[in-house]
């Protein structure tokens, strides 16, 4: 007791210093806002009507060029959550829920190891499992005002006004006149799409005065000049070709940011009050940039760069994106930007970018789009979402910003195709990009490993070695030719063979015939490059009896007793693609097993309703639970 006594007043003198430097450190305030684009007044759409964030616009800086790095709401806000291209942890695919590794750490964790409080209200839908996520509350009810009091705090409020589902709802009379909306070129001119944009304007109203409530708050706490605000959603637009679209549309957001007067220092050079920023800024800075505010160092492992704080960096040159699985369709892209070209690469070209998804087809601007497309009725522009789309793509900004007009075969815009083309494969490797890997194999591998995706990634995973492979497409003919020649007679392993496989898929059946031994031999080798070539094997004119043992061996991948679900998933594509499909298939797969609960059981449901099998029962919302910690 006598020696606490003797050291009271250094502890005094401690504590007091504490106080201090927690006053100096800023409260950090984040109002989020689901699928829209920087459709708001501030960015020059006269169509909008958002005064609050306008208003706050013009005391704050916004900037012009930020992307949400993945453009759907789980994988967007899993790059958020780590600092982190989700592709690194194998956390690309819609809600696919990975386990992470064990040196990652959620970025609230390291705030709240800063002595910061941390709440999210509400949604967090994170495609990667922690034990512990660092939120002190994230429920519907936190909120910043439950902190202890002089702590400075780090919260969330996310408002799901302007989700896709709130724009197809039945309100016979939006606010915002559909005669009034500027269509984008690719979208049909016809009611349901003018009324469903009209919608979307009308939700972007409602949920700029929700923001306003959240300033509100803020001022009325007196707490106005000591908190640095975000406001920026969650990716593209919810109409059709925004929201999971890997070009521009799908990716471009608004990004607002306010410092006050008190905390300038930590605002990048330049700021100033109703001022822009063309820094290309991507959700993959937004962790850096937080911690980075609240003065911690971010860790090396995080890939993005912060843009504020006592830690910005130098811009960088490109921005990049990314695509999975959209729910129960696989697919992957990888894009990038350098604030004026959008560089797409797409791995699977056989695909189109409008797969018919049962969520998105709910929306009926997109029925009406895919309606018109199958009947004839749509021109170049509006019919290029729905048809396969080419292994490269390229769109000047600056003179095509709906991005309608491919540059990639385009002479002139060669070096700059190539410069990106390096610059995207340069990203695969340095971040250990599993784009390579598809997911039934990616978790096959990691379970066999004992390993989580993330660490398969980082010491089981050569890119290197397998881009090879996976750029046949991007060959000249006559060079991918010879080098299909030679690959195709050597027993190559599984996942090199499953990439030949996949650029045979995209050839005409008079190209493909040469290569019949390698496909038969690899679909009795197993796997998913079995299921490739069973795939291309059904489609076949000339050997009915081989085209039928095809078809059998895709039902049997179909089947979840003999397939993980990630593989059915991909079995169920497969058949849809060859549709229509005889009805002796039509009863074997409706009496194939089926998961109904735990992953991909959803998904294999929709797949099954696409093939006319039993439609999937309505989702049903399941009740928030608060984590506290």
């Amino acid at each position: 007791m006598i020696r606490l006594f003797c050291n009271l007043p250094a502890l005094v003198l401690l504590l007091a210093s504490s106080v201090a430097l927690a006053a100096e450190r800023p409260n950090i305030l984040w109002i989020t806002a689901e699928d829209h684009g920087p459709h708001l007044g501030c960015y020059g759409d006269t169509y909008a009507t958002t005064p609050h964030l306008d208003a706050l616009a013009s005391r704050s800086m916004i900037y012009t060029r930020a992307s949400s790095t993945a453009p759907v709401c789980a994988a967007a806000r899993t790059t958020i959550i780590t600092g982190m291209y989700a592709p690194s942890l194998g956390a690309q695919h819609m809600r696919s829920r990975v386990k992470a590794p064990e040196w990652l750490t959620f970025y609230p964790a390291l705030l709240r190891e800063a002595g910061y409080y941390c709440t999210n209200r509400a949604k967090e839908d994170y495609n990667i499992r922690v034990e512990h996520k660092g939120w002190h509350e994230s429920s519907s009810k936190a909120h910043w005002k439950s902190r202890p009091e002089g702590k400075p705090f780090f919260a969330i409020f996310n408002f799901t006004k302007s989700h896709e589902s709130q724009i197809r709802n039945a309100h016979p009379n939006p606010q915002h006149d559909p005669s009034k909306v500027s269509l984008p070129p690719y979208h049909p001119d016809r009611p349901e799409v003018r009324k469903n944009w009209a919608q979307y304007y009308d939700r972007l109203t409602e949920v700029d005065r929700q923001a306003q409530r959240c300033l509100d708050e803020l001022k009325q706490a007196g707490l106005e000049d000591d908190t640095i605000v975000f406001y920026y959603a969650d990716h593209g637009s919810g109409m059709p070709r925004g929201k999971r679209y890997a070009g521009w549309s799908g990716l471009h957001v608004p990004m607002i940011v306010h410092v006050p007067e008190k905390f300038r220092h930590l605002a990048p050079e330049g700021y100033r009050a109703g001022g822009q920023s063309e820094r290309l800024v991507g959700f993959v800075d937004l962790a850096p940039t937080v911690l980075s505010l609240a003065g911690v160092k971010p860790p090396e492992w995080q890939h993005g760069r912060a843009f504020l704080g006592k830690y910005q960096t130098e811009a960088p040159k490109y921005s990049f994106g990314f695509r999975g699985r959209m729910d129960e369709r696989p697919d992957v892209s990888r894009s990038l930007t350098d604030g004026r070209f959008v560089y797409i690469r797409n791995y699977l070209p056989f695909l189109p970018h409008g797969q018919r998804l049962y969520y998105q087809m709910q929306t009926p601007a997109t029925r009406v789009w895919f309606e018109l497309f199958q009947k004839g009725e749509t021109n170049t522009v509006q019919s290029a979402f729905w048809k396969s789309h080419p292994a490269e793509e390229l769109y000047d900004l600056s003179k095509d910003p709906h991005e309608t007009v491919n540059l990639a075969a385009v002479p002139e815009h060669h070096q700059t195709l190539l410069a990106m083309r390096q610059a995207h494969e340069q990203q695969v490797v340095n971040t250990r990009d599993l784009v390579l890997l598809p997911e039934p194999m990616m978790h096959q591998q990691a379970e066999k490993l004992g390993v989580t995706p993330a660490e398969l990634a980082k010491k089981h995973y050569d890119p290197e070695s397998i881009l090879p492979y996976a750029r046949l497409s991007l060959l000249p003919k006559g060079e991918a030719d010879r080098a299909l020649e030679k690959w195709t007679t050597q027993d190559l392993p599984l996942l090199e063979s499953y990439w030949l496989a996949v650029y045979l898929q995209t050839l005409p059946e008079s190209d493909v015939v040469k290569y019949e031994a390698f496909l038969l031999r690899t679909m009795k080798r197993g796997g998913l490059p079995a299921l490739v070539a069973a795939e291309i094997l059904a489609r076949s004119p000339r050997n009915k009896q081989q085209a039928e043992q095809a078809v059998q061996r895709l039902v049997a991948f179909a089947d979840t007793k003999q397939s993980d679900s990630f593989t059915s998933i991909y079995a169920y594509n497969a058949l849809d693609r060859l549709q229509p499909l005889p009805e002796s298939v039509i009863k074997k797969l409706a009496k194939l097993n089926a998961v109904t609960e735990g992953y991909g059981g959803s998904y294999i449901a929709r797949m099954r309703g696409h093939l006319g099998l039993p439609e999937p029962a309505p989702t049903k919302k399941k009740k928030r639970k608060s984590n506290s910690k």
